[in-house]
């Protein structure tokens, strides 16, 4: 046959997204400071009425919606609960791992993301050891960014189940979240404040409802500064100080993998800072212990703490998974309903 004009067709031009600016996504949580109060208040009741949902009914609302898990760094409850989460609800979960992927070979996070999204992913929950990547990752890509810890920056959905543990602990419910709903509740994060990004998303999110939020250790730990990162802080060196004052103690691990070549004395923050049964009990004999893991046992906490009648740290990881399905539900647009009388 002789091709002529008229019988050779010019290919359509594919049109491709720019990855490049995209804005982020309404229903990402990248920051504690992402939520208003009554966004808050919404997450805590989606919460609690997935918990309460017939298992059955729940595995439909997101029925062959995909997620993937994207994790830089190694985790146990937090990949754990955000993947046990989106089952839960009935989304297929991809994991991908920086050891079982083209990460390994240099992939860069944009390229990963821009991936991820192309072979059907409809929102993408990220742990980077470094700090803004979720900002990078919704750019690129336009998705909803679940943010599980990046860098020393943030962990939203850490102080999310935090709060709730909290709110448990205080016989509060969710439906009345306001911004007084902690006034008069004073909570001492005791440890190494300056590589956590726990200790940061939550000194964010728990002022903001009238908590005072002591934070407590060594000057290498805990600059001075940190008193200036919102309203509401307070700096305090003195741990035995800090716990007269507390109703509600937070222990957090000793970060080694962060400390860049600073030197402390390990015998001499054990003295100082050790939340250990003798100190608990004749400063702070009804306050209730949290950690958010894992836990270094015999360092910051002593095992009689930690497995005490006063520890919330197991509550805290079942927390997780309410929590993160309600973030997983709003990041893919279905709100749980409160359930009715029946």
């Amino acid at each position: 046959m002789t091709l002529t004009r008229a019988t050779v067709r010019t290919p359509k031009k594919l049109s491709s997204p720019s990855f490049f600016h995209q804005p982020i996504h309404p229903h990402s949580a990248i920051s504690a400071n992402d939520f208003s109060v009554a966004e808050v208040r919404r997450i805590l009741e989606s919460a609690d009425a997935l918990e309460k949902d017939n298992p059955i009914k729940r595995a439909n609302r997101l029925a062959k919606r995909r997620v993937a898990l994207l994790f830089y760094e190694s985790s146990t409850r937090t990949r754990t609960s955000f993947e046990l989460a989106a089952k839960a609800l009935g989304a297929d979960t991809t994991l991908v791992s920086s050891l079982s992927s083209s990460i390994e070979k240099g992939e860069s996070l944009k390229d990963t993301g821009i991936t991820l999204k192309a072979l059907g992913a409809e929102c993408i929950i990220l742990r980077s050891p470094y700090s803004g990547a979720p900002y990078l990752l919704a750019r690129a890509t336009g998705l909803p960014i679940l943010n599980a810890g990046d860098g020393m920056a943030e962990h939203p959905s850490q102080a999310l189940l935090d709060l709730r543990t909290i709110l448990q602990f205080l016989a509060i419910r969710s439906s009345t979240v306001n911004e007084k709903s902690l006034r008069g509740v004073t909570l001492t994060i005791c440890g190494d404040i300056l590589h956590s990004r726990v200790a940061r998303s939550n000194a964010l999110l728990l002022p903001r409802l009238g908590a005072k939020v002591i934070l407590c250790g060594p000057p290498e730990f805990l600059p001075d500064l940190a008193a200036e990162m919102t309203p509401g802080l307070v700096i305090e060196r003195d741990f035995d100080s800090a716990l007269r004052q507390s109703q509600i103690v937070m222990m957090l691990r000793i970060q080694a993998e962060r400390l860049a070549g600073v030197q402390i004395d390990l015998d001499d923050y054990r003295t100082r800072y050790q939340a250990n049964a003798e100190r608990i009990a004749a400063r702070a004999p009804q306050a209730l212990i949290m950690h958010p893991g894992p836990i270094i046992r015999g360092m910051e906490i002593t095992a009689e703490v930690a497995d005490g009648p006063h520890s919330a740290i197991a509550n805290q990881v079942y927390n997780g998974v309410p929590i993160r399905m309600a973030l997983v539900a709003r990041a893919l647009s279905t709100v749980a309903k409160k359930r009715g009388p029946k």
